[in-house]
């Protein structure tokens, strides 16, 4: 949508019957803006002093069941993901009918986990806006965050308007309406090849892979494995965004089976196998756990190698045994998939720092979790051992020969040169 097309139509989400101040001044300010505002009210008990557009008894209905029984449901934690299921069904359908072409959600921890089940319905690319109290915290599971989620503390609005409220709100508005405007939507013309890889420091194959795929006529993205980038990736893979993927860095399972913020979520791994996306999969950084370096290492790690990598987040190494743990875990998670599936197993290291003389060389650590990466590929899987470490020019021609002989198979769509 470009600035000279019709204004667009901004869905506000929020409980009218407690926050109809705010809910009707980011329409004012919506409006001013050159946007449409498009009210729905998903108060439960009491109803908005204004007529909105969608009325609670709507969303009740899309849940298919009745505000009454809602009310009477017996608590407000199941009342509220009552009205949350509602509120997704009658978004998507809004959006799907051309009625809608951007949200913005306000509340506090319950308007919150509504929120996150209306952004998670959209696709990539619909703008989305959350006006939250608990944005940012960890209160939100990553899992639970739509990829291009955009939030904003509402700070000092919990009750009432306020000059910090109002210059909050007035932000989110402009942001919601800013973007609907300007967007550019996905390009589609070329199929879209979803690669996982930390900064260049650490692994280095898409400065090769990216260039090869792009020459095939293919799109690539990269996503930066550090929590949220893989729950992105996960994201479009669920809604079988990419024609391939080359998922080479899959640290964030190790970081979930160590319970470690820098998570994407128990599902890592597994998505793009059960969207049936044919899958190049190799276990880069998985003998090393990321941990947040402005906090103590945990009593687990405080004896193993550790490597800051900024004054954010640093790399500690996992034990040979430890290592096993998460190469059955990879093999567990790979049995699951529906589409052709290849792991690329390379003997010499699998990143940067566990080179000789970096500070993560553990050679015991790395034969143990070969060994046990070799028994632990499910017979559905071929397994190909590449004897060169994930950063030398020999592991990106292996992936990228496999790649070229399934789009020669009609495993891959060809690509648009």
């Amino acid at each position: 949508m470009s600035p000279t097309a019709p204004s667009p139509k901004i869905l506000v989400i929020g409980t009218g019957d407690t926050k109809c101040d705010e809910l009707q001044f980011m329409a004012s300010v919506i409006q001013e803006a050159g946007g449409q505002p498009v009210m729905m009210d998903v108060s439960i008990l009491g109803d908005p002093p204004y007529s909105p557009n969608y009325s609670k008894h709507d969303i009740a209905k899309a849940a298919a069941t009745t505000i009454a029984a809602i009310a009477e449901s017996g608590d407000e934690n199941s009342a509220m993901a009552a009205m949350a299921k509602g509120a997704s069904v009658l978004t998507r359908r809004l959006y799907d009918d051309g009625l809608v072409d951007a949200v913005i959600v306000l509340g506090g921890s319950m308007g919150t986990d509504l929120a996150l089940d209306v952004a998670a319905v959209l696709p990539l690319g619909v703008p989305k806006f959350v006006v939250s109290t608990i944005a940012y915290s960890h209160l939100i599971p990553p899992e639970r965050i739509a990829p291009d989620l955009m939030m904003i503390l509402w700070a000092g609005g919990l009750y009432g308007l306020n000059g910090i409220c109002r210059s909050v709100l007035s932000q989110a508005c402009g942001a919601v309406v800013g973007a609907a405007k300007h967007r550019t939507r996905p390009d589609r013309e070329r199929p879209l090849v979803g690669m996982t890889s930390l900064g260049s420091s650490c692994l280095k194959y898409m400065k090769y892979l990216r260039p090869e795929l792009e020459k095939r006529g293919y799109d690539v993205a990269v996503f930066h494995s550090t929590g949220m980038g893989g729950r992105a990736y996960e994201a479009v893979a669920s809604q079988g965004g990419f024609a391939a993927v080359f998922d080479f860095c899959i640290q964030e399972v190790s970081n979930h089976h160590y319970g470690t913020v820098v998570t994407s979520g128990p599902d890592r791994l597994e998505n793009a196998g059960r969207a049936g996306i044919p899958q190049i999969v190799a276990p880069g950084a998985v003998d090393m756990v990321d941990l947040q370096a402005w906090q103590a290492l945990p009593a687990i790690f405080a004896d193993r190698p550790y490597h800051a990598h900024n004054r954010l987040i640093g790399s500690v190494t996992t034990s040979p045994e430890g290592r096993r743990e998460v190469a059955r875990l990879i093999g567990q998670k790979l049995q699951r998939a529906e589409a052709k599936v290849a792991f690329l197993l390379p003997t010499e290291g699998l990143q940067e720092w566990d080179k000789p003389d970096e500070p993560l060389h553990d050679p015991e650590g790395l034969d143990a979790f070969l060994d046990e990466m070799r028994r632990a590929i499910p017979p559905s899987v071929a397994l190909q051992e590449v004897d060169a470490h994930i950063n030398a020019p020999a592991f990106s021609a292996a992936a990228l020969a496999i790649f070229d002989q399934w789009v020669v198979e009609g495993i891959i769509p060809e690509g648009r040169p």
